[in-house]
């Protein structure tokens, strides 16, 4: 072999050695899903976030994102996280019941009185949800305010009695959504997300609680006439990974990750308050009314939401001690509150 031959073959090794350092190393594409749209604005927060986890890992971590329920509603992508068919999945924290449920310690109904409440409250507890969840196989990020879920029907509504009429609509495998409604003297009819839509055109349905915001995505505010002015649940969902997916990547490729992602759901939870408060704005703008429940009516809305509460403990639905912990954190802001108020006045 001469000089020039061995010179060239010098030349392939090394740059097929260049080549091979240069390629990411245990690189993992993590495959997502949820119902939401691609539109809205913090599916493109969520993208922007992805493309920098990308640059950051230099290609060792990617995301491949399916929007608008192309891969099934909520409960199709958590059973096809467990087939590694997805990876995780954006969904509704009610989904999730299955791995912690104490998760719904936060839909509790009647029991929040303002945002206020649900950022102490969420500050001494979301830390306990997250662990929850990890300790259960699933890992997920800051979690995300959807909003209040406020009643809208075809027809007012102000009182418990009125609400008897209603055909509502709560979503499959959500126990505490059928416990509240239940609780109300209504018989709930249970649909996947995409069924809500055309069960409100036919009339299987004719109320449905969510956060204004969700109405307006879903396109279903074109359905409804009035919209009740009682918070009724406090919504909210989160990023969920399966923790055997995160196995593939390096400690401080997934410390990058939920840098980025925690950053970007921060983001989005501030963001979503605010857009709700637009949602009610273009609901009212496009002929929807408000209702509220008369003064008289409202002991026993709370007293009803109180029965619910504790047939959800003794049915074994939520545990005791996290109902314990949230009304402790709620009587401590209650109470800081007054005396707040005392000395301002």
């Amino acid at each position: 072999m001469n000089t020039s031959d061995i010179r060239n073959r010098l030349v392939i090794i090394l740059t097929f050695g260049l080549l091979l350092v240069s390629a990411p190393l245990h690189a993992k594409t993590f495959k997502l899903a949820t119902i939401s749209p691609e539109f809205l604005g913090w599916m493109q927060q969520l993208k922007l976030a992805t493309r920098e986890i990308e640059i950051a890992t230099e290609s060792r971590v990617k995301f491949r994102i399916y929007p608008g329920g192309s891969m099934g509603d909520d409960e199709t992508v958590l059973r096809k996280m467990r087939i590694g068919q997805l990876q995780g999945g954006v969904v509704a924290a009610g989904a999730l019941t299955r791995f912690f449920p104490d998760l719904q310690v936060y839909n509790l109904p009647l029991t929040f009185k303002s945002h206020n409440e649900v950022d102490y409250i969420r500050d001494r507890m979301d830390s306990q949800i997250i662990e929850g969840l990890r300790d259960s196989g699933i890992v997920s990020f800051h979690l995300t305010e959807t909003g209040f879920a406020y009643l809208m029907s075809r027809k007012p509504v102000r009182s418990v009695e009125d609400i008897k009429t209603l055909k509502a609509w709560i979503p499959e495998g959500d126990p505490i959504a059928a416990e509240l409604i239940k609780s109300f003297g209504i018989s709930p009819i249970p649909l996947t997300i995409p069924d809500v839509l055309p069960g409100l055109q036919t009339g299987i349905i004719d109320a449905v609680a969510v956060p204004p915001v969700v109405a307006l995505a879903l396109q279903w505010h074109n359905h409804i006439d009035y919209m009740l002015d009682l918070p009724l649940i406090y919504v909210y969902s989160m990023l969920a990974l399966d923790s055997k997916s995160l196995r593939e990547i390096s400690t401080s490729d997934l410390d990058l990750v939920k840098v980025y992602l925690d950053k970007v759901f921060m983001r989005i939870d501030e963001d979503n308050r605010h857009d709700n408060k637009k949602a009610i704005e273009a609901l009212t703008a496009q002929g929807v009314i408000l209702t509220k429940p008369r003064e008289e009516d409202l002991p026993e809305w709370e007293s009803v939401a109180e029965k619910s509460i504790k047939d959800l403990v003794q049915s074994g639905e939520i545990s005791a001690d996290i109902v314990s912990i949230f009304n402790e954190n709620l009587r401590s802001y209650r109470q800081l509150d007054r005396q707040n108020k005392a000395i301002r006045n």
